[in-house]
């Protein structure tokens, strides 16, 4: 059995040779057919019926993004009921997607710097590199410090200097303004990054303290709003152009390191008064403002206010949102069922680095994206062996809040499986892709699907069970017949040729 991860320089040798046609720079979708389809598994390995746990057979080991070759389509008019079927129809289309990815915090930064040239390099191909890695195109970063941080630190610690005279992201220029550099050459240049903080300075706060939540003084509400702005400017001094921002990393969370809260209505009055008329003086509007960056089980009550009222959401891209209490999908739908012109944006998922919180991430992917979601980033892109640094707080022990540790003391890169799993859906479903209908008839599978600007369909399939399971892959009277392993999250990549005229 092959378990070699698949590179996409192998996989884009294929591609061309079954491009389709253009029509005026753009995919004629439906003057294409469908022939075959090239399988891409991750799975955690299980061993044959009877046989022990210990067995060493191919069927235990786990598969990381193996290519499985390919897999052709049957005539099939009607499927079978009782037999577990995915639909696809690329003749329909909803949400664009923006990308995957991960966030640059100090502890991925400090770590990433630690790290040997040659450790650094196969991290970066592994992530951001389009062709041989997992492709990342959309990733977060925070205002100075968070709880994944090895000190707390802002821009300007100098009380009552509302002018912010003494604004400067030096201690970003160490190791994260480098890492970024980095990646953005590794991605091509095609990397959007989005920016949140935690909290405002100590010296803003009605608690005089960056941690343990308090509120924004409302005296500097101004004042943290042209932080902001000084932030962007910054950082496009550096050559890193910030395509999004949060208002506030988790709204509601009064937490033991950096947080800040508002309420739904604060949230709002602050981007209608201060935030967004801050950002259109300084002309910097076509930076995406996000509002709520927290759970799904409150996303419409922090939505609604804010999209109601025309002078806060003239200013609002959309609504970001993590996974951290309870699943609520549906409640992702609802709001853009009730506001189909904002944008929905899935912005943190910490997450450690086993099978189980693999096989959750597989499922939240694509639960989201079939809820309208238009891209998913987890949390730190790496941590060290020691699961950080972190200054406060934070989740304890090696592989907690990353797909990927490094050793800082060996320069080993360990690339969890979390990291296979995400790559099914960033390596092959690409920015610019639109969401295609895709439908289940079994409880035991879920899937998503997405037409790429190539006229390529991506379908990403997650086996919910832990036996291996038969179930077809059914597109306009023809079906590709699989066999899953067990608990296994599968791509099927279908290049279009072109019809006969």
């Amino acid at each position: 059995m092959n378990t070699k991860p698949v590179t996409l320089a192998r996989f884009q040798t294929i591609r061309f040779t079954f491009f389709s046609c253009l029509c005026a720079g753009v995919l004629c979708a439906r003057a294409n057919e469908y022939q075959e389809a090239r399988v891409f598994i991750t799975a955690p390995g299980a061993p044959p019926a009877g046989a022990p746990a210990s067995a060493a057979t191919e069927a235990v080991r786990p598969m990381l993004l193996a290519d499985r070759g390919f897999q052709t389509f049957e005539p099939l008019d009607q499927p079978d009921e009782h037999v577990p079927t995915i639909i696809i129809d690329e003749g329909k289309t909803f949400q664009t997607i923006i990308g995957f990815g991960a966030a640059f915090t100090d502890a991925a930064s400090t770590t990433f710097g630690k790290l040997p040239k040659e450790s650094q390099e196969q991290f970066l191909r592994a992530c951001f590199d389009p062709t041989e890695g997992n492709g990342y195109t959309l990733c977060r970063t925070t205002i100075h410090s968070c709880d994944y941080s090895g000190e707390m630190y802002t821009y300007d610690d100098t009380p009552g200097d509302k002018d912010l005279k003494d604004f400067s992201i030096a201690h970003d220029l160490k190791d994260r303004v480098p890492f970024i550099k980095r990646a953005q050459a590794a991605a091509g240049g095609n990397l959007r990054l989005f920016a949140s903080p935690w909290s405002p300075p100590a010296w803003m706060k009605t608690n005089n303290d960056m941690l343990h939540g308090g509120k924004l003084k409302p005296e500097y509400n101004q004042t943290w709003a042209d932080y902001f702005v000084k932030y962007l400017q910054a950082y496009a001094r550096e050559g890193i152009p910030i395509w999004g921002l949060t208002v506030q990393n988790e709204a509601l969370a009064t937490q033991v390191w950096e947080s800040c809260i508002y309420t739904a209505d604060e949230e709002k009055d602050f981007v209608k008064h201060f935030l967004g008329p801050a950002l259109e003086h300084a002309g910097l509007s076509q930076v995406k403002l996000m509002i709520w960056d927290h759970n799904r089980g409150l996303i419409y009550q922090r939505a609604q206010p804010a999209y109601d009222d025309k002078d806060a959401s003239k200013y609002i891209w959309g609504t970001a949102f993590h996974w951290y209490t309870g699943d609520h999908w549906d409640n992702v739908r609802i709001v853009h069922d009730a506001f189909p012109d904002k944008h929905l944006l899935y912005t943190e998922g910490g997450i450690g680095g086993t099978w189980p919180a693999a096989l959750r991430l597989s499922r939240n992917v694509i639960y989201d994206l079939n809820n309208w979601t238009e891209g998913w980033v987890v949390w730190n892109l790496m941590c060290d062996q020691e699961g950080g640094p972190r200054h406060a707080g934070g989740i304890p022990g090696a592989g907690s809040g990353t797909i990927v540790n490094a050793d800082t003391t060996t320069g080993k890169l360990s690339f969890n499986p979390p990291h296979y799993v995400f790559g099914q859906f960033s390596r092959f479903i690409r920015p610019g892709a639109k969401r295609i209908p895709c439908t289940s008839s079994s409880d035991e599978f879920i899937a998503t699907a997405a037409l790429n600007p190539d006229g390529s369909i991506a379908v990403v399939v997650n086996n919910l069970t832990d036996k291996e399971t038969f179930f077809r892959v059914w597109r306009r009277g023809q079906a590709l017949r699989y066999t899953s392993p067990p608990n296994a999250t599968m791509s099927f990549l279908f290049q279009p040729s072109a019809a006969p005229k």
